[in-house]
């Protein structure tokens, strides 16, 4: 977590020792002006210029360099009041032989300039009108006024409902959302599922599931959607084939009428039924001769088996590592026997009950058959997917490989295309929601930049933003720092570092209303000493309250974000700055 430096005016990644924050410049508290900026103030920076008063703004609380009233008042030497943010701009923008004063022209020396909170109390004290008036007739203190608004009955609010572009007052807001609003949802007036309105005729047309409709086969009866199928068991205009087609009856037609027919015909299916009787009948006998047949070979393998078994025994005591094998002949042995029995006791049963049992001797043989066929393709399959399994294991490793090998490559390929060697970044953030989302929900703190240098043998450095806030900025500000990295040439350089540096947020509208704020290195603090070898880099230095996200996301007078993109730019002064 950031911690304030004073000496900086913007906040380092950790804690520095207490005698170098008991050591504080006159400038500063110029610079550290912004961490004390109450969020009330923040908040008003948009609307400081429309503000109405109830009694005549006096003239020292009115801001000489933008009229308006002053927030987060800062006093120079000549008695003179600014806006924080105003008095920034105008030491930024300044001439080589420093600012002036707008009104008496006299010098601002930043040591001199302290934040005035008498004064800062008065103003917040300051009664105005409601930014709604007349229609709302609130008056209300200064710091209070941000609060009213968020609950004002007349201020305009977008509508909540996706698709819905209206704006109106609060107090209507209720009222659109629950009756007029044409995006609102609504339940399905027959199956109650809540449905978006502008949707609802195209879901009862088409996916309700209660809603009657006409029979496919085109009877008479509407059939709820969900029921057709069940709709189609019963259904007199489907096409259905005769109860006796196993039997080799081939009609087929609506099933009314196919139910007439099976009534007509009963004679006509008894000769079919007894036809199949006889020729099942046929199947038997020769099932049965095949069993008398099979009744020798049944004997001859018993016998066998009796010698095979005296054989085995000798063996078994001789080797007895072979003791597993022989278990299982027996065993496949005794389920030879099993079946054959099996067989046997079938025959003998379809013998003395040929006439109820034939259909089910039939089916038998059929299952058996099926589950044999079934039982190979099933284990020539598992072999099949066994050795694609393999395979894929081979080949999604090898993929691995590479795509992580074409990741660095395209990485390192990146920071060499964006390094520069002339004391300037110019950082291209996009998808600048989607980051800071990830950075809302804690699965990145912060996003650091490429290495930039000072020169071809210069300094190396880099940025790192948090677009959610860090320290005190957290959530309510994005945090820019600056970080010195170890380079090839840090023994040949001067320490520690000297330079000043400028941290700023470009503006995309065309009109150069961009946010800058700049800090010199403390000589005392580890950030600026030469970094060690081992490490990554020296402690962040910056600013955690660099800019509010809502005048980020929502700027008046600048574009900061544009098509989902950021563009940070860290400029460090090469003055007395002798290459190498």
């Amino acid at each position: 977590m950031a911690t304030p430096d004073p000496k900086l005016g913007g906040y380092e990644e950790s804690s520095l020792p207490s005698e170098d924050v008991a050591r504080r410049s006159e400038e500063s508290r110029l610079g550290s002006g912004e961490s004390r900026m109450s969020s009330w103030e923040s908040e008003l920076s948009s609307i400081q210029h429309s503000l109405k008063f109830v009694l005549t703004l006096r003239e020292e609380f009115v801001c000489p360099i933008c009229s308006g009233v002053v927030l987060n008042p800062q006093q120079n030497s000549c008695g003179h009041i600014y806006c924080f943010l105003c008095l920034q701009g105008l030491l930024e923008s300044s001439p080589p032989s420093g600012p002036v004063c707008p009104v008496d022209g006299g010098a601002i020396t930043p040591t001199e300039v302290f934040q005035d909170n008498c004064c800062k109390r008065e103003i917040s004290g300051l009664e105005v009108y409601c930014t709604n008036s007349p229609a709302c007739t609130s008056v209300i203190t200064l710091r209070h006024l941000q609060e009213h608004l968020r609950s004002c009955q007349y201020e305009q609010l977008q509508c909540c409902n996706p698709g819905c572009r209206a704006a109106l007052q609060r107090r209507y807001l209720q009222e659109h959302l629950a009756d007029a609003c044409p995006h609102r949802m609504e339940p399905c007036p027959h199956c109650q599922q809540p449905q978006r309105l502008s949707f609802i005729q195209d879901h009862v047309q088409s996916s309700c599931p209660d809603v009657e409709v006409d029979c496919p086969n085109s009877c008479s009866l509407k059939v709820p959607r969900h029921k057709l199928t069940e709709h189609r068991e019963s259904c007199p205009e489907l096409h259905v084939d005769c109860s006796y087609k196993k039997f080799g009856c081939s009609v087929q037609d609506k099933r009314g009428r196919v139910k007439l027919h099976e009534d007509a015909a009963v004679n006509r299916h008894m000769l079919l039924v007894l036809r199949s009787n006889t020729h099942l009948e046929q199947q038997v006998e020769v099932l049965q001769e095949e069993a008398l047949l099979m009744q020798p070979e049944v004997e001859t393998d018993s016998l066998l088996l009796a010698g095979l078994q005296k054989k085995i025994r000798p063996w078994l005591q001789q080797n007895n590592s072979r003791e597993h094998i022989v278990s299982a002949a027996q065993r496949t042995l005794s389920r030879q026997e099993d079946v054959l029995s099996t067989v046997q006791l079938d025959v003998q049963q379809v013998s003395r009950g040929l006439g109820p049992g034939l259909e089910e001797l039939e089916e038998l043989r059929k299952s058996l058959d099926a589950m044999l066929q079934e039982v190979s393709a099933a284990e020539a399959l598992r072999e099949h997917l066994g050795a694609l399994e393999e395979n894929l294991k081979q080949h999604s490793g090898l993929l691995d490989l590479h795509a992580a090998q074409l990741c660095r490559n395209e990485q390192h390929l990146q920071e060499l295309q964006a390094t520069s060697y002339n004391g300037k970044l110019i950082w291209k953030i996009e998808d600048f929601k989607s980051r800071r989302e990830a950075e809302v929900n804690g699965q990145q703190p912060c996003l650091s930049s490429v290495p930039f240098h000072t020169g071809t043998c210069g300094y190396k450095m880099a940025s790192r933003v948090y677009l959610n806030g860090d320290g005190e900025g957290r959530e309510t500000h994005l945090s820019l720092y600056v970080v010195l990295m170890p380079g090839d040439f840090d023994a040949l350089l001067p320490w520690p570092f000297k330079q000043a540096v400028s941290l700023s947020v470009l503006d995309q509208s065309g009109a150069a209303n961009h946010r800058s704020l700049s800090f010199r290195p403390d000589p005392t603090s580890k950030s600026f000493q030469r970094p060690a070898a081992e490490s990554a880099s020296n402690v962040a230095v910056g600013f955690s309250c660099f800019l509010p996200l809502n005048k980020l996301e929502t700027p008046q007078n600048a574009a900061f974000v544009k098509d989902d993109t950021l563009f940070v730019k860290v400029k460090v002064d090469m003055a007395g700055l002798d290459p190498l």
